[in-house]
């Protein structure tokens, strides 16, 4: 008798998928080779043409991509998991990766530890009318999306042929939010940026201990809104087991979420700032228009420190080297579980993705980043903003809850058996 279950699927375009077993395929040897090829070839152009940090940053985000994929460690579908049913297994994981980035994230701040001897800073940012608009569409964009900025990534990394749609626009929409940038920081009501180690008094020992006892608090809440609603669990990944597990997948969430905590510190350490991903987007996105005889030097967005990226190779931006590694090392990630494939694009979920994509990329520009450089970035950087961003982008999931059906999108029911 054949049992068929429900697993995770690589994306967040659906719910879990019916699988016969948990099984993970054959690894995909020649794909498994080609990425490595290919990541090893990008090392050695690195190596040999920009700053050591950069071929390091690469490995980092190969490791990113691999651990994002082997947990498929979400951040929309986590959002809409507690939105929908109150399952908040992922958004506890998501509190655990934040306490050990503050544990790790306070030291280097405070006594300003690089290996580079750049200096390091912390994703800080102001308070405003454009936070709270960016960072809400951002929540309505990922869940039409079908991924957060790196949940983008590593699905396009898996195959996932939507994927390039959604990202596709998400450049689009970064692009037009860089443009349309100075309107809303400039014109548009903001306060100072608040850190909770610098602007209170508290130091970072003081923020960090305030850090921790929140996350405890919404890990213990989330178990309580569990309970009362009786959510469903997650659906299982399909994984190899013993020592296999480890390069076969799946990863428990805890796990992910410390390794992505640590490389995110490592990040911080190589380059100075924490993990990005989409300011990568308004710099591809420019960097085309201008071949189109579009002047984007002239645009606010691009003054100042900014200018010199337009004038550079994108292998000089440390962003779009961690991005580079994040789908190169997903795809390697899915060829070793033998998962990688194309998938069907429908016309509702090529629909959503556009939107999605429009806005995600428009609303990171306003809300100083996403999922990653606001809310993990500027959570872990002691940022008022990246709070403020988590509870503006849960405001958007829940809207988006109502409209993902008009495009053919699940949500997923109390009734449920997984989710």
């Amino acid at each position: 008798m054949i049992v068929v279950e429900k697993v995770q699927p690589i994306n967040d375009v659906k719910g879990p998928v019916a699988e016969q077993n948990q099984a993970l395929s054959k690894p995909q040897v020649s794909l498994i080779v080609s990425g490595l090829v290919g990541a090893g070839l990008i090392f050695i152009y690195l190596l040999a043409t920009q700053h050591i940090s950069q071929p390091i940053l690469l490995i980092i985000g190969l490791l990113l991509g691999y651990t994002l994929f082997h947990a498929r460690f979400g951040f929309t579908s986590a959002f809409r998991r507690l939105a929908s049913v109150g399952n908040g297994q992922a958004m506890r994981s998501h509190m655990l990766m934040l306490a050990v980035a503050v544990t790790l994230f306070a030291p280097i701040l405070a006594y300003g530890y690089s290996f580079f001897g750049t200096g390091v800073a912390g994703y800080v940012a102001p308070i405003g009318v454009s936070l709270v608009v960016g960072s809400f569409l951002f929540g309505i964009g990922m869940q039409l999306g079908g991924g957060c900025a790196s949940g983008t990534l590593y699905a396009l990394g898996g195959g996932r042929t939507v994927m390039f749609v959604t990202l596709i626009f998400f450049i689009i929409g970064a692009t037009i939010g860089a443009y349309h940038l100075p309107f809303w920081t400039e014109e548009m009501p903001a306060f100072e940026p608040i850190s909770l180690a610098t602007s209170t008094g508290l130091g970072y020992g003081g923020a960090w201990l305030v850090s921790i006892l929140f996350f405890g608090l919404v890990a213990w809440i989330s178990l309580i809104i569990e309970k009362k609603r009786r959510a469903p669990k997650m659906a299982p990944v399909p994984s190899a087991s013993g020592w296999k597990r480890i390069f076969r997948g799946s990863w428990p969430l805890f796990a992910a979420a410390i390794v992505l905590a640590s490389l995110n510190a490592l990040t911080l350490m190589v380059r100075g700032t924490p993990w990005g991903i989409t300011s990568a987007f308004a710099l591809w996105g420019s960097k085309i228009a201008a071949l189109f005889g579009v002047d984007v030097a002239s645009w606010g967005y691009w003054q100042g420190p900014n200018a010199a990226m337009l004038e550079t190779s994108i292998f000089a931006d440390s962003t779009t080297v961690l991005n580079f590694g994040v789908i190169i090392g997903a795809f390697i990630a899915s060829a070793a579980g033998g998962l990688f494939k194309f998938s069907n694009v429908t016309l509702g979920n090529f629909f959503a993705s556009v939107i999605g994509g429009l806005l995600m990329g428009y609303g990171a520009r306003l809300a100083f980043g996403c999922n990653i450089g606001a809310y993990f970035g500027g959570i872990a950087s002691f940022s008022l903003h990246g709070y403020i961003w988590g509870v503006l982008a849960l405001a958007g999931t829940f809207v988006a809850l109502y409209l993902r059906p008009l495009f053919g999108l699940s949500v997923p029911k109390s009734n449920d058996s997984v989710c």
